[in-house]
């Protein structure tokens, strides 16, 4: 008798258990919702590493304008603004920007007229501050430089791209919002087919109670079919995934922009990105006991 109870046991397990691993549709899901979130993930997580890395490299570099009508005022006075640099104890180090290169960065805009010698084309100082507050060292150079001239400008490099660490900023929060809306999607498909899963199985779930089963070893059956489900999706999602990353950082790579560059990811948003198809399992193994759980209790 025992050994008949065993054998009708391991025949509910074989059929609430299916033999092939990715039978039904579960699977597939979870692997499309995997792929999708891993790839918004690193989406948030290299606009951070852009940001950050833009910032660090823009917060202690600033450019002095000199701007005068007059030809030989404006190189005069650059050369007063480049010895008062060069004894500053806040800059680091100078660079002139040539008049040829100007000249050839403003042609797109001004035409040929720019190098005709009737527009007043400004004298431009690229200054590199030394480590610290850049924006009170920016603030004190500016005073330092008004004792020369009121028209001097100095304009932190940082500026010229703030609305453009905002939105890359706002895109990874954006990313980090559909991560959130797809593990809420995965949980909600887990919910759904661990349902159909015990809708499908009533006679069989009675035969187990009557064999003396409890819920939570029944839940358990389910739960490792899910498990396995998970399994094999997040893997699959998770591999194509982390396929177009590569692809998508060697085109970035190979544009030779600094600032594509910054995008590339370091090994901690690596680790990450390889912890998320780890937490799908669980949320969906976690998520499938609770709901088949709660189906049982309902169903007595």
């Amino acid at each position: 008798m025992a050994g008949g109870n065993r054998r009708s046991a391991a025949a509910a397990r074989h059929r609430l258990l299916p033999a092939g691993r990715v039978a039904g549709p579960m699977p597939w899901i979870i692997a499309i919702m995997m792929f999708l979130t891993v790839l918004a993930a690193a989406a948030g997580l290299g606009l951070g590493t852009a940001v950050r890395a833009m910032s660090a490299d823009l917060a202690g570099r600033a450019t002095v304008q000199v701007v005068e009508a007059d030809a030989q005022q404006r190189d005069r006075l650059s050369a007063r603004v480049q010895q008062a640099l060069r004894g500053n104890r806040d800059v680091r180090q100078i660079a002139p920007v040539p008049a040829a290169t100007l000249a050839q960065q403003l042609r797109p805009w001004l035409g040929a007229d720019v190098t005709s010698g009737d527009l007043p084309i400004p004298a431009l100082i690229d200054v590199s501050l030394t480590p610290g507050n850049a924006a009170a060292k920016v603030d004190r150079l500016r005073r330092s430089l008004a004792t020369l001239s009121p028209s001097l400008r100095v304009e932190p490099h940082a500026a010229f791209l703030a609305p453009l660490a905002g939105l890359l900023t706002a895109l990874g929060w954006l990313s980090g919002g559909l991560v959130l809306l797809m593990g809420l999607a995965t949980g909600a498909v887990v919910v759904l087919a661990a349902r159909g899963a015990h809708d499908s199985h009533r006679t069989t779930i009675e035969v187990l109670h009557l064999m003396g089963a409890t819920d939570v070893q029944i839940a358990r059956l389910f739960q490792r079919r899910i498990a396995l489900d998970a399994t094999m999706g997040g893997a699959l999602g998770f591999s194509f995934a982390v396929l177009v990353i590569l692809l998508i950082g060697a085109r970035l790579s190979a544009t030779g922009s600094q600032l594509m560059g910054a995008v590339a990811l370091p090994w901690t948003s690596w680790a990450l990105l390889a912890a998320l198809p780890i937490a799908g399992i669980l949320l969906s193994t976690l998520t499938g006991r609770w709901t088949v759980l709660r189906a049982l209790g309902r169903s007595l």
